[in-house]
């Protein structure tokens, strides 16, 4: 096969959470990964979740009036691992070690820079990661919870790293960025906490999940589901639905990305020289085959369960968490970066477009970054060094009420 497997997880599936290549000049400490921990969390549908855990890391040091902090919050598959390496024989750093670190947009020289694991973190199979949700054990019952998990939002994923970020003493955070989901969770923040946030920087991703991004979340959940060994949830002890997770993954993978990326990449190609796609039911055409391998690799270090509450997370957000899209993001004061993709076929870039209308229309700065490229939703976190200047002058500007940086 002429494209294989490790180059595409080295160059396209980081919207799934596999590593992308990483620039050659990491940043430059290697990077511990440490656990937050609460004995109990009430979620914002009032159910009680005990104990609460997620991992997470830092670059850079917190100054001692505290108030040099940036939070980065991270997308759908994802992890907290947004720059540096845990050793330094890792395949890669992190996903967007290209703009955080020493003399990079995000100056660790400057900032100290925070990033979380979520709730209900796909990624259990992963040793770094640190997550509370249905894998875990329900001290209750002394089994994992399951589907008795109680539905977590992305207000709750906000809550978790607010008491996260007021445990280190940081009681205003100087930014909030993240990426796709990611995005969701900084226009919460800035909406739930102004307070607490003087400048916010969406990145692919809309104030709200419209009605076909809710039922395309719904497209991504049917195959694990559909799989006769997720039953109903409870497969903890058994054989997991790792086949119909697969086919979910492969869903977002491709989502992810841009038919003109696919097209250049792939074409028509067959996977196998030998075999016509055309003659045989089993024969496959190379983005099949590489889909297939890049799902497969991906769905055996993730959770099924996990997948199914990330989706009802995404579906169910509203900024503001509640009443309508305009008044949640009218509440919105800090400065906001908006920056998106143009071929995104996940966050459409009208809805972003509207979603920044909507913050600056009480006056609220508002700037607008397009991402050039052929990977659509994709460009936004390999392709987000484009947008490096841009968010390094805007981490600088003075906000009201701020001393100049």
């Amino acid at each position: 096969m002429a494209f294989t497997l490790s180059r595409l997880a080295a160059s396209t599936a980081v919207a799934v959470g596999l590593l992308a290549a990483g620039p050659a000049a990491a940043y430059d400490e290697l990077v511990e990964k440490q656990v937050f921990d609460m004995p109990e969390y009430t979620t914002a549908g009032g159910e009680t979740i005990a104990p609460v855990k997620v991992g997470w890391e830092a670059y850079g040091t917190l100054n001692e009036a505290k108030d040099n902090a940036i939070l980065i919050t991270h997308f759908f598959s994802g992890t907290g691992h947004a720059a540096g390496k845990y050793a330094a024989d890792d395949a890669a750093p992190g996903y967007w070690d290209s703009i955080i670190g020493p003399g990079k947009p995000i100056d660790t020289d400057r900032y100290y820079v925070i990033s979380s694991d979520t709730l209900v973190n796909l990624n259990t199979g992963d040793p770094n990661v640190t997550t509370t949700g249905p894998a875990s054990i329900n001290p209750e019952t002394g089994e994992p919870w399951g589907m008795d998990f109680p539905v977590v939002t992305i207000r709750d994923f906000v809550n978790v790293q607010k008491a996260l970020v007021e445990s280190l003493g940081i009681e205003r955070l100087h930014a909030v960025m993240g990426a796709s989901m990611g995005s969701l969770q900084a226009y919460e923040w800035a909406s739930a906490y102004p307070d607490m946030v003087e400048r916010v920087i969406p990145v692919i991703g809309s104030g709200a999940s419209d009605a076909y991004l809710i039922g395309w979340l719904n497209a991504w959940a049917a195959p694990i589901r559909l799989d006769p060994n997720w039953q109903g949830g409870d497969y903890y002890g058994g054989t997991p639905p790792t086949a119909g997770l697969a086919e979910a993954l492969k869903l977002v993978t491709l989502q992810a990305n841009h038919w003109e990326w696919a097209d250049d990449t792939f074409g028509r190609a067959w996977a196998d020289a030998s075999a016509d796609p055309a003659r045989s039911m089993e024969a496959q055409y190379q983005v099949e085959a590489v889909l297939d391998q890049v799902a497969a690799a991906r769905a055996a270090k993730s959770d099924a369960n996990h997948f199914l509450y990330l989706v009802k997370a995404n579906q169910t957000f509203l900024t503001g968490h509640g009443g309508s899209l305009a008044d949640g993001l009218a509440a919105i004061e800090a400065p906001a970066l908006v920056i998106h993709a143009p071929e995104d076929l996940i966050f459409f870039p009208e809805k972003v477009r509207e979603t920044a209308t909507l913050i600056g229309a009480d006056g609220t700065p508002v700037d607008i970054v397009e991402l050039q490229g052929t990977r659509g939703h994709l460009d936004g976190v390999i392709g987000i060094a484009q947008a490096g200047e841009a968010i390094r002058a805007f981490l600088a500007e003075k906000v009201s009420g701020t001393a100049p940086d």
